[in-house]
């Protein structure tokens, strides 16, 4: 099952280095791993999305996390509400007889073309991990040159308080 954690970090040079070693001797495969800076100065949040086949596996690995002297705040959000983007760049082979085609499968995902040569095209495209692999899926048939992806970037929505609870405050 996947899984997506956020961990809070001060900025600081081999964090990022130590937090994936954690992640790697307790054999954990990440998938997506991103990292930026967070309004707090001095502060950055890596967000990773890895395979989970053992609850009582993730829990330890949360713990040790938290335990690490560089991380602030560990958290498994995968079941919470969360707003969840990542960004893909995608070349796709682009003659003219078929572009038409193309930009009328591309419109619905509202991909935008950052780059264009005669033949090739370089879609952006941003949105829910589900949301890039469907466009890929449907690339695929016209011919895909090159895919990068940024990682999966989420946090936890916020709760709208109910009208009962606005008026008891």
């Amino acid at each position: 099952m996947k899984r997506i954690i956020t961990a809070t970090v001060i900025n600081q040079s081999g964090v990022m280095n130590r937090v994936t070693g954690l992640l790697m001797k307790r054999q954990f495969n990440i998938e997506s791993i991103s990292v930026g800076h967070t309004e707090q100065p001095g502060m950055s949040k890596m967000t990773f999305v890895v395979n989970v086949e053992d609850e009582g596996k993730l829990e330890q690995l949360l713990k040790q996390l938290q335990k690490q002297i560089d991380v602030i705040k560990v958290n498994d959000i995968t079941d919470k509400a969360i707003v969840i983007r990542e960004l893909a760049l995608i070349k796709v082979v682009t003659p003219p007889s078929v572009r038409n085609e193309i930009y009328s499968i591309v419109e619905p995902f509202r991909a935008t073309v950052v780059d264009m040569s005669k033949n090739i095209t370089t879609f952006q495209v941003i949105g829910h991990p589900e949301k890039i692999e469907a466009f890929i899926d449907l690339m695929k048939p016209y011919g895909i040159k090159e895919i990068t992806r940024s990682g999966v970037s989420a946090f936890v929505r916020e709760t709208q308080k109910s009208q009962t609870e606005k008026l008891s405050i």
